[in-house]
């Protein structure tokens, strides 16, 4: 008998956005749900896990009837999910959002002794040790929060765990331990949906996979044999580019470099350049320092010691002692910023998408002081068709769209803005693989106009596809530089993770020449 069987299901909003779908998932297997943004997937998961309620069609749990009326229901009944966007309560600690449901208490008073001994046993699943159950969930990194709330989901009791995107935002070592703590799972008879675009994931977990396309099952069997390309077909109904091997760019001249910038520990007197024409990558695990440098150089936090310095490509140059004082005055020289976290950084949610898309420069598309709506809207408009933004209009607000659809929202708005340098935080984050092309086509579009690019991302696979020059962040440092041609995933993992010898790591820092490299740098075998 399955764990659970969905019958026809519907949901319809303004129109349908999930239709007849029928699927059925059995004790110890995982189902891979896939498909691009927008195709159904977290509305189906939502129905599952009774955060949506269906308009048509039935679900059976374990054979017996189930419509689940909220999520603590559907929790209550052993049903329960990851989300895509996280649900923590920043204010209360790492213990407390981990046991709020069942706070252990005495008299009244929570024992604080043995939520924090709960906590550390409920953290030790998914293999986060370090983390002190004490420690305010607002002061963990987005990456550290992620981990935090699939911790949250793995209780003894459950039969169904729903993960949407669980590793949009770990690293190889992260996910690794998520993926020893699924076979466990497997083990004992849970049934497992797992929503990722991380098609390499799909095939090394999943025993089953189902594609959705525009709301409907369009695919669905196992996943032994099935490769890649096969299931990018199916999702999206067009070939998509592969960069794998493509040629280095050529580098142009310094627009922005860091020189000796740091804040407290979070980052270490980092050295950089970012050249025009070229996009430079940052690796390094959960809490190194890459999202912390690149809100340095945008502004967003202020440097503590070191400079920067922009350069306007013709040999002048301004240096800025201490960094920006602000992201305005990065915006203002050309400096923009994709955030890791759209929905409370990001984005102004109940705002339609034409706000978003134009936000980030409203004198364009004004005149003596006021807004000119025709040219918003146009201009919206074809912001929206260059990057596929799913959705009814331009006024839909951008909290009703998928998750992949907000982040081209925030994309666009960067777009419109045309900045000389763009900082990337895992740009492409729930974006599926026929959007993420869609998005690396304008990475390129940009770095052949001139522009320089630095990206932030956990996927190693997405920096050596895009990337000509890949740094490694570590505890606050910028370890190492490979350039295109250099680099493996091993010299990648081995520079993030160090050198248990305490070995030097080597730094370079100097831009080849455009074409492959076929100096390979000696890089410490990792323990």
């Amino acid at each position: 008998m399955p764990v659970l069987a969905l019958s026809a299901l519907g949901k319809d909003y303004a129109a349908p956005v999930l239709d007849d779908v029928s699927l059925a998932l059995h004790a110890g297997e995982v189902l891979a749900l896939t498909g691009e943004n927008g195709a159904g997937k977290s509305t189906l998961s939502k129905i599952v896990c009774g955060l949506v309620r269906p308009t048509r069609g039935h679900m059976l749990l374990g054979g017996q009837p189930f419509q689940p009326g909220s999520r603590r229901q559907a929790e209550w009944l052993g049903v329960r999910m990851v989300m895509q966007e996280l649900g923590l309560v920043p204010t209360l600690s790492v213990a407390e959002n981990l046991l709020l449901d069942r706070l252990p208490h005495r008299a009244g008073w929570i024992c604080r002794a043995r939520l924090h001994e709960l906590a550390a046993r409920q953290l030790a699943k998914i293999g986060l040790n370090d983390i002190d159950p004490a420690t305010p969930v607002a002061r963990l990194g987005i990456g550290q929060q992620q981990m935090v709330e699939i911790a949250r989901n793995l209780h003894d009791d459950t039969r169904l765990l729903v993960l949407d995107e669980p590793t949009a935002m770990l690293t190889p070592r992260e996910t690794a331990h998520l993926f020893e703590q699924i076979e466990q799972l497997k083990t004992r008879g849970v049934a497992i949906i797992y929503v990722s675009h991380r098609l390499e994931e799909l095939r090394r977990i999943a025993d089953r996979v189902a594609v959705l396309r525009d709301g409907r099952l369009v695919d669905e069997r196992p996943m032994a044999g099935v490769s890649e390309a096969e299931i990018v077909s199916r999702m999206v109904g067009r070939a998509v580019q592969v960069h794998d091997d493509r040629p280095r760019r050529a580098a142009g001249p310094v627009l922005l470099s860091a020189r000796g910038i740091g804040r407290a520990t979070a980052v270490r007197d980092v050295d950089m350049d970012l050249h025009a024409g070229e996009v430079m990558g940052l690796a390094g695990l959960v809490g190194s320092g890459r999202t912390e440098l690149a809100r340095l150089l945008f502004g967003a936090d202020r440097a503590d010691r070191g400079a920067l310095q922009l350069h306007d490509g013709a040999g002048g140059t301004r240096r800025i002692p201490g960094g920006w004082r602000s992201p305005m005055q990065a915006i203002r020289a050309g400096v923009g910023l994709v955030t890791e976290d759209r929905k409370s950084q990001g984005l102004l949610l109940p705002q339609p998408i034409r706000v978003n898309v134009t936000l980030s420069d409203l004198g364009a598309i004004a005149r003596a002081g006021w807004l000119r709506f025709a040219q918003e809207r146009g201009l919206a408009r074809q912001l929206a068709e260059l990057l596929r933004i799913r959705a009814r209009g331009i006024e839909q607000p951008v909290a009703t769209l998928s998750g992949g659809n907000q982040q081209k929202v925030v994309f666009a708005r960067w777009l419109h803005r045309e900045c000389r340098v763009l900082l990337l935080d895992e740009p492409t984050r729930g974006v599926d693989v026929g959007a993420r092309a869609d998005l690396y086509a304008e990475l390129d579009r940009m770095a052949a106009a001139g522009k320089a690019l630095l990206m932030v991302s956990s996927d190693l696979r997405e920096l050596m596809a895009m990337c000509d020059r890949i740094g490694v962040m570590k505890a606050g440092q910028l370890v190492a530089v490979f350039e295109r041609g250099q680099w493996s995933e091993q010299a990648l993992l081995t520079a993030a993770f160090g050198d248990a010898a305490g070995a030097e790591i080597p730094l370079s820092t100097t831009p080849a020449p455009a074409g492959p490299a076929t100096h390979t740098p000696s890089v410490p075998s990792q323990t």
